[in-house]
């Protein structure tokens, strides 16, 4: 069975990226795995949670629960990352997410030249977000994550699913959200 890892950094209740991305979730035929990174509360590496790591790196223990958000990350068949548009990019949770899944010899490795080979199993990323204003300019929250993914993790496609403006005086954020989902890819 297909597996899809929806990595959810949504932390409103009412959250219109979270909606976005449950109606692009639902078009996947398959096992679902979530996480949910207000829930998982990851922090920062740390001088002690590096040694920590690098210990159990040197050591080959790829079972520390430590490493759990990047196995589940390697053994997906496809990713979706929902991360609402804050400060030009996405929430740190997000960051503090990558960091942690950075992991040499798991989700990734390097080549002989120096060359990163990621070792995701995944072929497609989408990341879906939302804004309240107008993205000026690229979405830099999905470039960042598109260059992690296929430098780093080893996905070849990352594709955007953004909805904007939905807070502007005069807009009318059903309708624009009425208008992304019907646009919305199917995932199979």
């Amino acid at each position: 069975m297909k597996r899809l890892l929806f990595i959810n950094a949504c932390v409103r209740a009412e959250s219109r990226t979270r909606f976005l991305a449950e109606k692009l979730l639902s078009r996947w035929e398959g096992e679902v795995s979530e996480l949910n990174l207000e829930q998982l509360a990851l922090r920062p590496l740390t001088a002690e949670t590096l040694a920590r790591r690098d210990a159990l790196l040197a050591a080959g223990n790829y079972a520390d629960a430590m490493f759990d958000p990047a196995r589940r990350l390697v053994e997906a068949d496809t990713v979706v990352i929902a991360a609402p548009y804050w400060d030009c990019s996405f929430p740190a949770a997000v960051k503090v997410f990558v960091e942690q899944v950075m992991v040499n010899g798991l989700t990734f490795t390097f080549t002989d030249d120096g060359m990163p080979h990621g070792k995701c199993r995944a072929k497609k990323l989408w990341y879906v977000s939302t804004a309240g204003g107008p993205v000026i300019g690229t979405n830099l929250g999905f470039e960042y994550i598109r260059q992690v993914s296929s430098l780093y993790w080893g996905i070849p496609e990352a594709e955007l699913i953004q909805a904007e403006c939905l807070d502007l005086i005069g807009a009318d954020p059903e309708a624009i959200l009425a208008e992304t989902t019907a646009e919305l890819p199917s995932l199979l």
